[in-house]
């Protein structure tokens, strides 16, 4: 069963770059801030694991994809428009 008020992220980064540290830090913020107790965030360094992004399809980082709830979704930056990355992921309601 899909639990719409469950989020469950994934973030690939590229090790220790100020672009990936800032997404990072803006998703864990973000989360904290609004989805407390409700999300999941899975960080993969593409750097550590190059074939798994590879796999996946993820070419640029840092790259956020929201896996639940469906559809999956995605944002490729340091996320820190977040009203912008809000509605791409269709969050501006868990913002609220």
């Amino acid at each position: 069963m899909i639990n719409a008020n469950f989020h469950r992220f994934r973030l690939y980064v590229a090790g220790s770059a100020v672009n990936s540290t800032q997404a990072l830090d803006n998703l864990t913020a973000f989360c904290e801030s609004h989805l407390a107790g409700r999300h999941t965030i899975e960080v993969v360094d593409v750097f550590l694991d190059p074939q798994r992004a590879l796999a996946d399809g993820i070419f640029m980082t840092p790259a956020l994809v929201r896996l639940e709830p469906p559809p999956e979704r995605m944002v490729v930056g340091n996320l820190s428009r977040t009203h912008k990355v809000l509605a791409t992921l269709g969050l501006s309601d868990a913002a609220a």
